[in-house]
């Protein structure tokens, strides 16, 4: 076997190339945690600044993203659309299986509270858990507390908008 013609082609991923500009763009916003330049998110996603600038500012005009002015002008993700659609999304879900969700979460939230005697997550010093816990087991179990806390609120938030759109509409 010779080292030229036997060996196999380096490995490309072929779902990167395929990728349009739109979508790397979209991505690198979906990364973005504070405002950043089209320059800079061009970079990130392999495009030309001005094809960036085009995607971003179409982008702000749809919500998805935060459009500051400057020179040169900053983009940051709006978490707040991302939370709407997330909601948004959640209301598609039967009802039988949201209020599932619902219930799982809210068990799991009454197991925290127990196993730290608080009600909130913030309440709990991590560095000095209660208990045979470990810092690093609490660390990790603070934060899903958290987690579970912000997903049942979507959850709750999606439950009233299912029963808003099955209530009758108000006739005059």
């Amino acid at each position: 076997m010779s080292d030229s013609g036997d060996a196999p082609p380096p490995f490309e991923n072929p779902f990167d190339t395929a990728r349009s500009a739109e979508e790397r763009v979209y991505d690198t916003v979906l990364q973005t945690r504070q405002p950043t330049t089209a320059t800079e998110m061009a970079d990130d996603a392999d495009c030309d600044p001005k094809t960036a600038r085009k995607y971003l500012d179409w982008f702000a005009t749809l919500g998805v993203v935060s459009k500051y002015d400057g020179d040169p002008p900053t983009y940051e993700r709006n978490d707040r659309y991302f939370e709407w659609r997330r909601i948004n999304e959640l209301a598609d879900t039967p009802t039988a299986e949201l209020q599932s969700q619902v219930q799982s979460l809210t068990e799991r939230i009454e197991t925290y509270e127990q196993r730290y005697d608080a009600d909130d997550p913030d309440e709990v010093d991590a560095l000095d858990p209660p208990g045979d816990i470990s810092t690093e087991t609490a660390f990790a179990e603070l934060t899903d507390w958290q987690t579970a806390r912000s997903e049942l609120r979507r959850h709750e938030r999606a439950r009233q908008l299912q029963a808003d759109d099955s209530s009758p509409a108000i006739r005059r």
